[in-house]
């Protein structure tokens, strides 16, 4: 059965898969980005080479999903799955359903925050951005367009996951996570032994953080081992992945209207989540 590792883009999915394959697949804890292929993007491996155009594709990648799924669990083992696609159904196929996810882990950032990490990844401006966070048919083509994922807004995607009732779910906030990294990866340990047999080493945990710190980790990418980064569309090069870290502040780079925006937009949701 699958536990998700999901959220929306640039939320600290990659951070969390870190932690947990430092954790789970290596036996001291410390971590290497060769361990993150144990929790790796959920895709559709049997696409054909050559694609149909994309009025057809959507409806070729949403019926695959449940079959795919079905097979990775074929072996009645626990997988673990990154996403960022939301909790949806597209011309009668839904992403995923009991008979294939045991858990989720969601990791949810705050959206005035996401905003600087998306021009950066996506190489969008503060306004393409914007309109990225708030558009409820937006779709990421992640896989070179052998895939895509489906994210509506901020919003609609931490709802659709937050509502999930199939099964169980952790929701981690990113700032909970910078601020008090070590009781809440615990925390999550704790919601895992509930699935898996699982043994709390302190010794493991503490590696696990100190090796997967955001300075680490962009040292670590600076040497050329991360392969998960976006290659610019405009330079050829790879765009940096871990590059802002706690340096990001939406207070520095976003305007008014665009705060007032967003907070408008995504109300009921901030309050929740006291953000607001």
């Amino acid at each position: 059965m699958i536990i998700w590792i999901a959220s929306y883009p640039k939320s600290g999915n990659t951070w969390i898969r870190s932690l947990l394959s430092s954790y789970l697949f290596s036996e001291n804890g410390k971590f290497s980005f060769e361990l993150l292929e144990n929790i790796k993007q959920f895709t559709l491996k049997e696409l054909p080479k050559k694609l149909p155009k994309r009025t057809n594709y959507q409806d070729l990648v949403t019926k695959r999903w449940i079959p795919n799924q079905q097979f990775i669990n074929k072996d009645h083992k626990i997988h673990f799955l990154k996403t960022h696609n939301a909790i949806c159904t597209i011309n009668g196929n839904k992403f995923t359903d009991e008979f294939n996810t045991k858990a989720v882990i969601y990791v949810v950032r705050d959206p005035r925050n996401i905003i600087s990490s998306l021009t950066h990844h996506y190489e969008l401006s503060l306004n393409e951005a914007y309109d990225f966070l708030l558009n409820k048919r937006k779709i990421i083509f992640p896989v070179k367009d052998k895939e895509f994922n489906f994210l509506s807004d901020w919003a609609g995607h931490y709802n659709s996951w937050k509502n999930i009732n199939f099964c169980s779910i952790k929701i981690v906030k990113y700032e909970d996570l910078i601020n008090n990294t070590k009781d809440i990866f615990i925390s999550i340990l704790d919601f895992l032994s509930k699935f898996m047999n699982l043994r709390i080493d302190q010794d493991k945990i503490l590696n696990a953080i100190d090796t997967t710190k955001f300075e680490n980790l962009s040292k670590m990418e600076d040497k050329g081992t991360f392969n998960e980064s976006a290659v610019s569309s405009k330079t050829n090069k790879k765009i940096k992945f871990f590059n802002l870290g706690k340096k990001n502040d939406w207070k520095l780079s976003l305007d008014k209207k665009m705060i007032k925006g967003i907070e408008t937009n995504f109300k009921p949701e901030m309050l929740e989540l006291k953000y607001l």
